[in-house]
């Protein structure tokens, strides 16, 4: 089980790497579309500038599916990731197009699942609309619409077949087909199978997906506390997107036609109704906007709670820990670095209370019909250019109720049950001078030996993960820096790396381990990754 979860954590945290193009797509398609829509004359030089800003936004979301193959394909890659990425985008391009051309030997062509073309031949309306549904053109293919699920698919198919067969020998007069070169040859092989399988098998997927579609409409206000409870539960594990990507990236998450355009997933629509000059407003019922109240609201209350539960001489550190960890997460969304200051000392606190209040958020977000594309300070930027989509009058007094409630409940938590929040014991943070630190260095500790007047922080993770040696692999996601070992016991304790090593804490899985550097943490991958010589 540790295994798997190990590799469902690896795998999650590919996810994440396509999302700065799903951040450009909110700034292109936001800003643009004001512009084009509302202030410039059409013609003119400006409204062609804004026009292609608009045009790239919805080049990045209309070919979610491809930035999914490559990315997950190069991050789940062990060496030479750059030939994994393009074998995941070859796979794809095959994928896409055997299913087209196995579909045709059937009949089933862009003409002959037309709406009109289907009734014609005696379908019922519904029915026709169904089968139509199932189709779409994709970098100019004609195929299944599998939205992200076929890049997903694609790019860990390409992954496995990349690990497999990236250092295979072939004989001499072959040789310049092996390694890299015959795992591109493979894919292309592989993508056969894999599209006629898929021309049978996805019917019934996409049936099982539009049930849970219809529960997820269905189920109210149960099913919004449900997500966004277990949005946060999921957390610490690592894997809580990939109960958010369906839904915000997905039909999993809804369907709305708008200006004759079908978007599929929240996030989507609500970038259609950025570009739509009809639209009023944003989608109320989208699985986003309860972070709303609790990143601007609810954490800051938090992390109140736990300044005045600290002791009187440890505050002024608990701040300099908090403030910035509170700033970070109303500015661009990333809450991990204070999650992860109350996390470690009382899961409790995190799963039994936080988690249910975030919940909690969700639902209170929806019954007030918030609607606001973004949910952290610097994303809604495009909402200064279309004010009048916005619907958000009652967080004027949602904000400060939040901040109320997360306040009054964790001071009464940790105080009751006598948590270990941070400053409540002397031990629990270490803030100190660079003189201190040295002191404190050259007094020993296991991790410590050996270490150098002068060394970077890259250069003292590596030494803590055990050594270049014990490192296999070297990863991140949002936050975390997520490392491959040969033996965790070589591992510096999780004390050490809070203390000495600038983490916001630790998470370890079998033969890995992840390491919570908030969002500095890919240049401090890139730079780990150059030390090691990897990619």
């Amino acid at each position: 089980m540790k295994n798997l979860q190990a590799k469902i954590q690896t795998f999650a945290g590919a996810m994440m790497v396509p999302v700065i193009l799903l951040v450009l797509v909110g700034f292109f398609v936001g800003i643009g579309s004001a512009f084009t829509n509302y202030i410039l004359s059409e013609g003119t030089l400006l409204y062609r500038l804004f026009s292609m800003i608009t045009n790239l936004g919805f080049m990045f979301m209309r070919n979610l599916q491809l930035w999914f193959a490559v990315a997950i394909a190069f991050s789940l890659a062990k060496k030479e990731k750059g030939w994994a990425a393009f074998a995941g985008l070859i796979l794809y391009c095959c994928f896409a197009s055997g299913i087209g051309n196995w579909a045709s030997l059937s009949g089933w062509t862009q003409e002959t699942v037309s709406v009109e073309a289907l009734t014609a031949n005696g379908l019922t309306e519904q029915a026709a609309l169904n089968v139509n549904a199932l189709w779409t053109s994709a970098l100019g293919f004609f195929t299944y619409d599998m939205g992200i699920f076929s890049g997903i698919l694609c790019g860990l198919l390409a992954a496995a077949v990349h690990n497999h067969f990236v250092d295979t020998r072939l004989p001499a007069m072959f040789a310049f087909f092996e390694g890299t070169k015959f795992v591109v040859i493979m894919v292309a092989l592989i993508s056969i199978p894999a599209a006629i399988a898929a021309y049978y098998i996805w019917p019934f997927i996409a049936g099982i997906l539009q049930g849970i579609t219809r529960l997820i409409g269905q189920s109210g206000l149960l099913g919004t506390f449900v997500f966004g409870m277990l949005d946060k539960a999921l957390l610490p594990l690592g894997i809580h997107h990939l109960i958010a990507f369906p839904i915000e990236y997905s039909s999993v998450g809804g369907t709305m036609i708008i200006d004759g355009v079908l978007y599929e997933g929240v996030r989507n629509i609500i970038n259609g109704q950025a570009a739509s000059p009809a639209a009023t407003g944003y989608l109320v019922r989208n699985f986003t906007n309860g972070r709303l109240l609790f990143q601007l609201a609810g954490l800051p209350g938090a992390a109140c709670a736990m300044y005045r539960c600290a002791k009187k001489e440890n505050r002024k550190k608990v701040a300099a820990l908090l403030v910035p960890a509170v700033f970070t997460l109303a500015m661009v969304g990333v809450s991990e670095p204070i999650e992860y200051t109350f996390l470690f000392v009382a899961p409790a606190l995190y799963w039994l209370v936080y988690a249910p209040l975030c919940g909690l958020c969700y639902v209170l977000a929806e019954i007030f019909q918030i609607s606001i594309n973004g949910t952290a300070l610097f994303f809604m930027i495009p909402n200064l250019f279309q004010p009048w989509k916005v619907h958000a009058m009652a967080a004027v007094w949602l904000l400060p109720l939040t901040f109320v409630i997360y306040y009054s409940v964790f001071r009464f938590m940790i105080e009751k049950f006598n948590l270990k929040t941070p400053g409540r014991e002397d031990s629990e943070i270490r803030l100190m001078s660079k003189k201190e630190y040295n002191e404190i260095r050259q007094s020993g500790g296991a991790f410590r030996d050996g270490e150098k007047e002068g060394e970077s922080l890259e250069e003292r993770i590596i030494k803590a993960l055990g050594g270049a040696d014990n490192i296999l692999n070297v990863t991140c996601c949002a936050t975390r820096l997520r490392v491959s070992l040969k033996d965790e016991s070589l591992m510096a304790p999780d004390e050490a790396w809070r203390e000495h090593l600038e983490a916001r804490g630790v998470v370890h899985v079998k033969g890995s381990v992840q390491i919570i550097y908030g969002i500095q943490v890919q240049g401090i991958t890139t730079k780990v990754k150059d030390l090691l010589n990897m990619d």
